[in-house]
C-alpha cells in the first residue's frame, strides 16, 4: 500500500469529534465513511490542513448525493483577504457551506474549568475552545458578509438558503495512565492514545519506537518502518523536545502491539 493511501485510510478512520448533538451550535456534517482508493495526485508539500482538504474533496466527489460547487473561495475587501470558505456543495438538493477541520488535541485538566477547555494542541499553542470560537465568530459568519454576497450571487445562491456545517475530525490523547472515559459532549471514540513525559517511558524500555513525519500522523501505525531501540529513540526525541516540539511517536511493544502517542516537552 502506498503512503498516500495509508494516510487517506487513516483520515477516513478518524471519527468526527461529535456526533448527533450540536457542540457550540455547530452542526457536524454527515457522510458515509466507506473505504476508497485514493487515485489522485496530491502535493505532499502542502501543510497538513490543506492536505486533508484534498482528501475531503475526493471523498465528497465520490458520493452520489453530493455535488461540489466550489472550493477554497477567497473572500476579499479592498484586495485584503477577509477569509476563505472551504467548500460550497449541494447535498440532496440542499446548499451547504462546509468548513473542514482535522486536529490533534491533548487533555490537560489544569486548563480552563470545563471539559471543552481541557483539550489543547501538542505544543500548547492552540486549543479546541479557540478553534470552536473561531468557527463561530469568524469563519461561519463570513458567509453573511457583504463581500461574500457578491460571490454567492455569481453562483446563483443566497446566504439565507445555505446551511452551515463543519466536518470536524480529531485524534485525541490523554495523560498516560488516565482512564479514557471522559464525561464530555465530544466523541470519546476520538481518543486514540496517551501522551507521556520522557521519564514515564522507562517502563517501555524493551519496546521499539518510531517518529513519523507530520503527514504520517494521519496513519494507523503499521510495522513496515525503521524501528529504533529505546536509548536511541530517547536521543532522537531530544532534538524535538529541545525545540519545544512534541512529536507523535509509534511504539511496538514486546508483544507486538502497536500504539501511537505524543511525547511532550512541557510539564503537565
Amino acid at each position: 500500500m502506498n503512503t498516500t493511501q495509508q494516510r487517506f485510510e487513516g483520515f477516513l478512520n478518524t471519527p468526527v469529534l461529535w456526533k448527533d448533538s450540536e457542540v457550540c451550535s455547530l452542526t457536524q456534517f454527515k457522510i458515509e465513511q466507506e473505504l476508497l482508493s485514493f487515485n489522485q495526485v496530491i502535493d505532499s508539500n502542502q501543510r497538513l490542513g490543506k492536505y486533508v482538504e484534498r482528501f475531503v474533496s475526493f471523498q465528497l466527489s465520490r458520493n452520489s448525493t453530493i455535488k461540489i460547487i466550489s472550493e477554497n473561495i477567497q473572500i476579499s475587501k479592498d484586495k485584503i483577504t477577509l477569509g476563505e470558505l472551504d467548500c460550497i456543495l449541494i447535498k440532496n438538493k440542499k446548499p451547504i457551506h462546509l468548513e473542514i477541520v482535522y486536529k490533534f488535541y491533548l487533555y490537560d485538566s489544569s486548563i480552563g474549568n470545563e471539559s471543552l477547555h481541557h483539550w489543547i494542541g501538542p505544543n500548547r499553542k492552540d486549543s479546541l475552545r479557540e478553534k470552536l470560537d473561531k468557527l463561530q465568530q469568524k469563519q461561519l459568519p463570513l458567509l453573511y458578509s457583504k463581500e461574500c454576497k457578491e460571490y454567492l450571487q455569481s453562483i446563483d445562491l443566497n446566504a439565507k438558503d445555505i446551511e452551515q456545517h463543519v466536518y470536524f475530525k480529531a485524534q485525541l490523547f490523554v495523560p498516560f495512565g488516565m482512564k479514557k472515559e471522559i464525561q464530555s459532549s465530544i466523541n470519546t471514540d476520538c481518543i486514540v492514545g496517551y501522551y507521556f513525559k520522557p521519564h514515564e517511558l522507562v517502563q517501555f524500555k524493551d519496546a521499539k519506537f518510531y517518529i513519523p513525519t507530520k503527514k504520517d500522523w494521519l496513519m494507523i501505525p503499521h510495522t513496515n518502518v525503521d524501528w529504533t531501540a529505546y536509548e536511541k529513540y530517547l536521543e532522537e526525541s531530544k532534538n524535538y523536545l529541545n525545540r519545544q516540539f512534541s512529536p507523535m511517536c509509534w511504539m511496538k511493544t514486546t508483544t507486538g502491539e502497536l500504539k501511537k502517542f505524543f511525547l511532550i516537552w512541557w510539564e503537565a
